[in-house]
């Protein structure tokens, strides 16, 4: 049977369902996209950042501001942006950055809940439907003759909808549950490398206030150093007659 034909004979149900259908399969490709270049590059940039920063911090955060385009450099480069923090502002800074990144790690679960919610009351809904219509069909003086056998037809036509609903309720439920387990480990990805992090600078905190790459205003002038600065001649007395 074509799947046009049994599109068309599942009611009008089949059109909300073919809407869910499309939402749900575009935040499904959208997150597959997503996660395969978090997971197939975390934990590169994870171990490049805390073995940098054994050694030097400007170089740990030139790796983390280069790879900010993943959430965990992001999230490691966080603290390192300020050119001097104390103990509990970076641990501020790792903890809300922490925050806004596993936010948007569960964007479209809302958008998934809602078809797991829908797809089946909707597909019901079209059942109901065509069991009505099949039903209204149905004479009493037609029972047991040749006239009612079109009825188990239209009937079994009328369960397309639920089947339908239900198929993309479990397809957007099994992909929902990829992605929460997803989410939930890089929770456990961020706690671990914040707190190495963490401890790395309780051991020797950073200093990039004197770095020679950091950002300079173009207008800015170094102050002169005590003790070489060049003291010019004195100037001559003003004159008496003036």
């Amino acid at each position: 049977m074509d799947i046009l034909d049994l599109f068309y004979k599942g009611g009008p149900a089949m059109w909300p369902l073919l809407v869910l259908s499309i939402l749900s399969l575009s935040v499904i490709f959208e997150r597959l996209w997503f996660w395969l270049r978090i997971l197939t590059q975390e934990k590169q940039i994870v171990d490049r950042i805390l073995d940098a920063a054994q050694d030097n911090w400007q170089v740990a955060a030139d790796i983390a501001r280069l790879a900010s385009h993943q959430p965990v450099g992001r999230f490691l480069y966080a603290p390192l942006r300020f050119p001097k923090t104390d103990a509990e502002t970076f641990r501020l800074a790792l903890e809300a950055t922490a925050e806004d990144e596993l936010a948007g790690m569960r964007r479209g679960e809302k958008l998934l809940e809602a078809v797991i919610a829908l797809a089946p009351l909707l597909g019901l809904l079209g059942t109901v439907l065509g069991l009505i219509r099949a039903l209204r069909a149905i004479r009493i003086g037609d029972l047991g003759t040749e006239s009612t056998a079109g009825v188990t037809t239209g009937i079994g036509e009328s369960l397309i909808a639920t089947a339908t609903g239900l198929i993309v309720a479990i397809i957007s439920l099994a992909f929902y549950r990829l992605f929460q387990s997803f989410a939930v480990n890089q929770v456990k990805v961020f706690r671990k490398a914040g707190n190495e992090m963490e401890l790395l600078y309780r051991q020797s905190p950073p200093d990039f206030s004197n770095s020679t790459s950091a950002i300079v205003p173009e207008n800015f002038t170094p102050p002169r150093k005590p003790g070489k600065t060049k003291v010019s001649e004195p100037p001559e007395p003003p004159n008496a007659s003036n």
